[in-house]
């Protein structure tokens, strides 16, 4: 088989330079020099028919054949990757961490008594949880950063276990003005439009997602539904959440449900995706299976 010209570190520093915007951050990002950076671009422009990269000054700027190979290029590293997992799993058996990253839409509750099943099966193995919001779950699959991830989107290229289904509901306070309407054709997107709105912040690192958000006048970030509750319950705005955030709060009377002209209800389907499937070890594996027992084919019914 003919060998490579360009090796994994060239194609790395390649990736780096595009995902940091300069060969500063490259290198710094690589924990190498910036001449070395340099070097293996301008090696990489030598050895391929075409350049990956132009430069004009300090910018390095991605050619229209350099897009089709940084995509490549990524593909490569994560492959040497997941070789490196796969020798690892099989070197030490079972994991000494397990990574789990959940999206915020699942009321953390739910998994306490499956971890708890877990650890005693697995009490050598640490388990890391994330919770992540909008993007940053997706990210989490496709940098990595997870073993298993219960996430709201299956990316391409993975496959994706269905768990339960999520009901998102509009709620407030009930002594908000929204709350206090009474009209039976229900709030329209206008009248929402008018009022303070509680969305949650993307907690993904390079794109941001205005997931839920009305366009309303009035808008607060946040980062976890926790704190959108503390925010209705003192008549700060409304918000869509999960009915199993709000179930008890519900069942109080200290929040109301809205009632909306249309799109009262939106329904979300959560997945179990396994971000390596094919170097995962024996710990991941039956987190993986716990998961898809306890949470699969489910409905929010609140």
């Amino acid at each position: 088989m003919k060998q490579p010209r360009i090796s994994l570190e060239q194609w790395a520093a390649f990736v780096a330079v595009v995902d940091e915007g300069s060969f500063a951050r490259a290198a710094e990002q690589l924990n190498k020099s910036q001449s070395s950076i340099s070097y293996a671009i301008s090696r990489i422009n030598e050895l391929l028919p075409t350049a990956v990269l132009t430069l004009s000054g300090r910018k390095a700027t991605l050619t229209r054949e350099g897009k089709v190979m940084y995509r490549r290029a990524k593909q490569l590293l994560q492959q040497a990757q997941t070789a490196e997992q796969v020798a690892a799993t099989l070197a030490r058996g079972t994991e000494p961490e397990v990574v789990l990253a959940v999206d915020g839409l699942l009321e953390p509750g739910q998994l306490l008594p499956t971890l708890e099943r877990f650890s005693a099966a697995f009490p050598m193995t640490r388990l890391r949880i994330l919770e992540t919001q909008l993007s940053g779950t997706e990210e989490a699959i496709l940098e990595r950063k997870a073993d298993v991830v219960i996430s709201h989107q299956v990316p391409v290229g993975y496959m994706g276990t269905p768990l339960k289904v999520v009901r998102m509901i509009p709620v407030a306070h009930p002594d908000h003005p929204l709350a206090q309407q009474h009209d039976a054709t229900g709030i329209n997107d206008f009248e929402l439009r008018s009022w303070r709105q509680i969305v949650l912040r993307d907690s993904g690192q390079r794109r941001e997602q205005d997931a839920g958000w009305l366009g309303s006048e009035q808008r607060w970030t946040v980062s976890h539904f926790s704190t959108t509750i503390k925010a209705l319950r003192a008549g700060l705005g409304f918000a869509f959440l999960p009915t199993d955030w709000v179930k008890r709060e519900l069942a109080s009377g200290e929040l109301k449900q809205l009632s909306l002209s249309m799109g009262a209800e939106r329904r979300l389907p959560l997945y179990l995706v396994m971000a390596a499937a094919d170097s995962v070890g024996p710990a991941t594996k039956a987190l993986a299976r716990l998961l898809i027992e306890s949470l699969g084919n489910q409905s929010e019914t609140g």
